[in-house]
């Protein structure tokens, strides 16, 4: 569904209380769509997330959105999704953790939270579409069937997170700020003329189930007992010890509290975890270098690709990208860069594009590391 859809629309915006939010929300309403706004509630307690207007759900954001609301002109209301939350995102972050992946819980947000409970929801009430503050664009395909797209400027482009969103769910999404080739302070300014309290308030960028921002005191307090494990070289000597193989990611420098420096002098960086045995393996920069990957629980933005093909891949949400080749073999994707890149962990999502649109999303299953020489 198009931003500029010729017949008004019932649209429910979901309003974060941000200023993202709050503007594309006023933007549909604009636009001359039935604009409802809706306030997600996604803790039980929401005093436990984030203060100081650095989160998404807690009780300042729910008013913020409702100030926002009232001075678009448009019904508020705020849905309890928190059990659902807990379940769907918070639980998985804790178990892709313990597993030894590393798990992206805004992707996951997005997939079960904003467009599946939320729009499953809105659809059952009758509305047609839900609006979100997104930087990414859907375009009707020459075949007539939805398309995600890059947003207009890429230094805000958040399709990334958005992969994840099939054709059904892409038919019935709203990003009115997609399009805009405009600043993050022109749409502070924007807000400001609207009369938007929440202009000035900063963005977010932690996790917002992380009260305190400390991940891994989080992940100990809820995987802790566990006995210590050792760090390890790559020949298996053992180098350290640590509280948990859950508070470690692929290619982390610091932190790793290891009591003397590699023969080199050079730093170290997490190559493995293994939670079987609750080891962590460190070694050279250069061993990071993955030449390909396998991915599971493929999502397509349409139809799903057919044999190989050449694509570009993202790896991170605020990552570049990199050329690639990509081929489905049942329910597994198979990607192979064409220089090698550094830092792929698995759980985390690759993205697929083809020019600036998406193709689809799938977790990263296992990686393939390029072969180096021997040390002399």
């Amino acid at each position: 569904m198009t931003e500029t859809s010729q017949r008004p629309l019932r649209v429910l915006a979901a309003m974060s209380g941000g200023v993202d939010s709050a503007v594309a929300a006023a933007r549909a309403a604009e636009a001359g769509h039935d604009v409802t706004g809706v306030h997600l509630a996604l803790s039980a307690n929401p005093q436990s997330f984030r203060t100081g207007a650095r989160g998404c759900c807690t009780i300042e954001d729910s008013r913020d959105a409702r100030r926002a609301a009232d001075v678009i002109g448009i019904p508020f209301y705020v849905w309890d999704l928190a059990e659902r939350f807990r379940e769907d995102v918070v639980e998985d972050f804790v178990a892709e953790y313990e597993a030894g992946r590393t798990p992206n819980p805004c992707l996951r947000c997005n997939e079960k939270i904003k467009f599946a409970a939320l729009l499953d929801k809105a659809l059952a009430l009758g509305f047609d579409a839900v609006c979100t503050g997104h930087y990414a664009t859907v375009v009707t395909g020459a075949d007539g069937n939805r398309e995600l797209h890059r947003a207009s400027d890429m230094a805000k482009d958040q399709s990334y997170v958005l992969g994840v969103l099939d054709e059904r769910q892409l038919a019935h999404a709203m990003f009115p700020l997609g399009d805009t080739l405009t600043t993050k302070d022109e749409i502070r300014a924007e807000a400001e003329r609207r009369g938007l309290a929440v202009a000035k308030k900063p963005d977010s960028h932690d996790i917002c189930f992380i009260a305190d921002g400390d991940t891994q005191g989080f992940l100990a307090n809820r995987l802790g007992g566990k006995a210590e494990g050792d760090i390890l070289d790559e020949s298996g000597a053992k180098l350290g010890t640590h509280e948990g193989a859950f508070g470690f990611t692929i290619g982390q420098r610091k932190g790793l509290r290891i009591g003397h420096p590699a023969p080199d002098g050079k730093p170290r960086y997490v190559l493995d975890i293994s939670p079987v045995n609750n080891t962590v393996t460190v070694g050279p920069v250069e061993a990071l270098d993955v030449t390909a990957l396998t991915a599971i629980k493929p999502r397509w933005c349409g139809t799903p690709p057919s044999g190989p093909g050449a694509y570009t891949a993202q790896l991170r949400a605020h990552g570049g990208e990199t050329e690639v080749t990509a081929e489905l073999t049942e329910d597994t994707l198979h990607v192979t860069f064409t220089e090698p890149v550094r830092g792929v962990a698995p759980g985390q999502a690759v993205v697929l594009y083809d020019g600036t649109r998406v193709v689809g999303s799938a977790t990263i299953a296992t990686t393939v590391r390029r072969e180096r020489a021997a040390a002399s």
